[in-house]
């Protein structure tokens, strides 16, 4: 299995943040995903960012 990771939209409109999401190359940009890896939300002071390093790392590993 071939692994990405993206930003996943979340929010409304003008205020929108993303989740962090590791996900299958062959589903949509929009669709399912395998794991939260953290967030990122750019409309705070200093853009705020939250992320889990460990795992990030594993499905970094898987490809």
């Amino acid at each position: 299995m071939s692994v990405k990771i993206r930003l996943f939209k979340v929010g409304r409109k003008h205020q929108g943040s993303f989740r962090i999401v590791a996900q299958d190359t062959k589903t949509k940009r929009g669709g399912r995903f395998l794991e939260i890896l953290g967030s990122f939300n750019p409309s705070e002071l200093g853009k705020k960012i939250i992320l889990k390093g460990e795992r990030i790392n594993f499905w970094l590993s898987k490809g």
